[in-house]
C-alpha cells in the first residue's frame, strides 16, 4: 500500500451489503487522466451516458493487484480475480438527452461474485455514486431468482407512475429509495457488488464535457471473483 491511501469498509442498506472506499487509490493519477486524454473515446452499448475508452490490460493489474486482498476478504472471493473488462469513461449525455432507460438505477449483473471497480479521475465535483431500494419489491440486489419478479414489478410501476423524466436519479423516486450515496473525490475508487442497485449521481449543472481533460472521467473496471 502507498503512503496516503486509505480503506474503508461501508455497509449498506438493510441488506447490508458491503462498498469499499479507497480514498488515494493510485499513486500517479495524473498518468490515468494524461493517458486517458491521448485515447480515441467513443459510444459503447446503449446504456452509459457517455463515451468510453479501453483501458490498456496491463494498466488494469497496477491498480486492481494492490487491493485484490482486501477485495477477497470483503466479497469472499478468491484474490486472483478475472477481469472482464475496464474502461475510462466520461459522461457526456445531458439530462433532456438521457434514454429512459437511463433514468433509472441499474445492476451489472445477477452474479454475487461480479464486482464493480469505480475510480473518479476529474470533474467529479458536486457528483458521486448512489445506491437505490426498489419500493415494490424491497430489493436492493437482484440475482438471477429475483430478476424475474423485480422485471415485473418494475413493468407495473412504469405503468403506473410513467417513466420519470429527462433527468438522472437524484434521491428518492415514487418507485425507488435511495440508501447511500458516496461523493465522487478525486482519486477515489469505490469497489461493490454488480448486482446492487446503483446509479452515477450527476448534478444538473455538471459538466458534460466528451474532453477527458475537463469532464467527469473515470475508470469503470468489471471483475469476476471465484468464491471461495
Amino acid at each position: 500500500m502507498h503512503a496516503g491511501r486509505h480503506i474503508s469498509i461501508e455497509t449498506i442498506g438493510a441488506e447490508a451489503q458491503p462498498v469499499i472506499v479507497i480514498d488515494a487509490f493510485v499513486p500517479d493519477p495524473q498518468a490515468l487522466a494524461q493517458e486517458a486524454a491521448a485515447l480515441r473515446f467513443g459510444p459503447m452499448g446503449p446504456y452509459y451516458p457517455g463515451l468510453r475508452a479501453a483501458v490498456p490490460t496491463p494498466r488494469v493489474a497496477t491498480f486492481v493487484a494492490p487491493v485484490a486482498e482486501a477485495i477477497a476478504q470483503t466479497f469472499g472471493v478468491n484474490a486472483d480475480l478475472g477481469l472482464i473488462e475496464a474502461m475510462y469513461s466520461l459522461v457526456t449525455t445531458s439530462p433532456a438527452q438521457l434514454r429512459p432507460i437511463q433514468r433509472l438505477p441499474h445492476f451489472d449483473g445477477c452474479e454475487p461474485e461480479r464486482l464493480a471497480l469505480l475510480h473518479f479521475l476529474g470533474g467529479c465535483e458536486g457528483s458521486g455514486t448512489a445506491f437505490y431500494r426498489h419500493r415494490a419489491t424491497g430489493f436492493e440486489t437482484v440475482d438471477k431468482d429475483r430478476l424475474g419478479q423485480y422485471e415485473t414489478a418494475l413493468r407495473r410501476d412504469v405503468a403506473e407512475n410513467g417513466m420519470p423524466g429527462p433527468a438522472y436519479i437524484a434521491g428518492d423516486t415514487p418507485v425507488f429509495e435511495r440508501i447511500a450515496r458516496f461523493e465522487g473525490r478525486f482519486n477515489r475508487a469505490l469497489i461493490y457488488r454488480g448486482q446492487s442497485l446503483h446509479c452515477a449521481d450527476i448534478a444538473p449543472d455538471a459538466s458534460f464535457s466528451a474532453d477527458p481533460r475537463f469532464g467527469r472521467l473515470t475508470v469503470n473496471t468489471f471483475l469476476m471473483g471465484v468464491p471461495t
